[in-house]
C-alpha cells in the first residue's frame, strides 16, 4: 500500500501563485493534491511547517565541483555524490556538473564518472556541461588558452560518441563552429548554449536561427551591449525564445545589470550558481576570495548556492520572490525538458523545498 505523505506551511510558492491555509499531499513522488487545509479529514496526519513556505527545487545547470573535489581534477562518482550533496543544503535538487575547457582525455574520465555514479544508483545528476573547449581565446576568461581550439568534424564526433546519453549541454563560441557541427550537436538532442564568445550581433542572432538555443552566463565573456555593436548580450536581449543564465553573486554581474536584463529578457532569464571549488590539482586552481573564487588573480567561478542566490536576487536585485524562486527551478527545468519539475502541482514531481522567512533552506522533501 502506498504512502501517503501531507505537508502544511504557512505559504506555498506553486511556481505560479502563492497559496495560504494549503496541504500538498504526496504519493510515490508525486503530487497527487494540492488543496486547502480545511478539506482534510481529523484522521488525515500532517507535517507542518511554521514560519516557512514551501516551493519547488532549486535546478542548477552549472557547477564544478564541491568540498575541494573539483569534478575535473578529480572525475569520480565520489565527487558528483559530494556534489549532490552538497547541492542538496542550497536547495537543488538536480544539476549539470560541468567541467570547463580541458582535454578530451579528461572530458572523457568526466563522462566516465557520470556513468559510473549513474551505474551505482546516483541520483541528482542530470549529465555533463561541457564549458569549452571549443570557444573564443579572446573571451577565454580564466580558462587555459593553449586548450582552446575551433574543433574538427571529427573531433565533435568522436566526444558525442563517447558521451552518448552523459553530455547534456555544451557551451562554445558560435564564431569559431562551424554550422555543420552545430547540425551534428543539435541532433545528438544536446542543448548548445553560446558562450566565452565574441559573436557580433548578426553572427549571434544567425547562430540562434540555427540551433543555438540559451547563452552562458549573459553578460559574462562576451561581446557586450553597445549602441552600435549590440554584440551577443544584445542579440540574446532582441531574441523571443532563446534563454540566458546569469550568475547573482555580485561579482559577475552588477545588481542594476541583473535588473535590466530581467526586465528585457522576463521568464528566458535563469540562474545558475556557477559555483566551484578550493583546488591545488589539475589544470584549475581555484583560490577563495572573499566570497568568490579567482585563479591567477582572475574571477574563475562563484561561491554561491542557488538559496543564496535567490536571497540576492530578493535583496540585492529587487527581483519579486515567486520569480527569484522561478528562476532557480521553473525556468532551467524548461530548458532542459524536466516537463514535470518546477511546480507544486497535481502530477508533478513531489521535489519541494522548505524554506523560512530569510530565504534560508530547510529541508528538501
Amino acid at each position: 500500500m502506498a504512502t501517503t505523505k501531507i505537508y502544511i506551511a504557512d505559504k506555498i510558492f506553486t511556481g505560479e501563485t502563492w497559496l495560504q491555509n494549503h496541504a500538498v499531499i504526496v504519493e510515490k513522488h508525486i503530487i497527487k493534491e494540492v488543496l486547502p487545509v480545511s478539506s482534510l479529514s481529523a484522521d488525515q496526519q500532517a507535517e507542518k511547517f511554521s514560519n516557512c513556505f514551501l516551493t519547488p527545487s532549486f535546478i542548477d545547470l552549472q557547477i564544478y565541483g564541491a568540498g575541494g573535489k573539483l569534478l575535473s581534477a578529480h572525475p569520480k562518482p565520489a565527487s558528483l555524490q559530494l556534489l549532490q550533496e552538497h547541492n542538496a543544503k542550497g536547495g537543488t535538487i538536480f544539476c549539470l556538473p560541468t567541467a570547463a575547457t580541458n582535454t578530451y582525455e579528461v572530458f572523457f574520465k568526466c563522462i566516465d564518472a557520470v556513468r559510473e555514479y549513474w551505474k551505482n544508483n546516483g541520483s541528482g545528476i542530470l549529465g555533463l556541461h561541457l564549458e569549452g573547449p571549443w570557444i573564443n581565446a579572446g573571451k577565454r576568461g580564466a580558462h587555459i588558452e593553449s586548450l582552446v581550439h575551433s574543433p574538427s568534424v571529427q573531433q565533435v564526433q568522436d566526444l558525442l560518441n563517447y558521451g552518448k546519453d552523459v553530455i547534456k549541454m555544451i557551451t562554445l563560441a558560435p564564431e569559431i563552429v562551424s554550422k555543420e557541427i552545430i547540425d551534428i550537436i543539435k541532433s545528438s538532442g544536446i542543448i548548445i548554449s553560446a558562450g566565452h564568445s565574441n559573436a557580433t550581433y548578426s553572427e549571434a542572432k544567425e547562430s540562434f536561427t540555427n540551433g543555438i538555443t540559451a547563452v552562458t552566463h549573459l553578460y559574462n565573456a562576451m561581446s557586450p551591449l553597445q549602441h552600435r555593436q549590440p554584440g551577443l548580450v544584445g542579440a540574446a536581449m532582441n531574441d523571443a525564445t532563446v534563454m540566458a543564465s546569469i550568475i547573482p553573486d555580485g561579482y559577475h554581474v552588477d545588481y542594476a545589470a541583473m535588473r535590466i536584463a530581467k526586465q528585457v529578457m522576463k521568464e528566458r532569464l535563469f540562474v545558475i550558481t556557477d559555483a566551484v571549488t578550493d583546488t591545488i590539482e589539475g589544470e584549475y586552481q581555484h583560490q577563495a576570495a572573499g566570497d568568490k573564487y579567482e585563479a591567477n588573480n582572475i574571477l574563475s567561478g562563484s561561491a554561491l548556492t542557488m538559496a543564496k542566490a535567490v536571497q540576492n536576487l530578493v535583496n540585492f536585485a529587487g527581483i519579486e520572490l515567486g520569480e527569484a524562486l522561478r528562476m532557480c527551478s521553473l525556468y532551467p527545468a524548461r530548458l532542459v525538458g524536466l516537463s514535470d519539475y518546477g511546480k507544486i502541482e497535481k502530477g508533478y514531481s513531489s521535489s519541494i523545498l522548505v524554506m523560512n522567512e530569510k530565504m534560508e533552506v530547510i529541508r528538501l522533501l
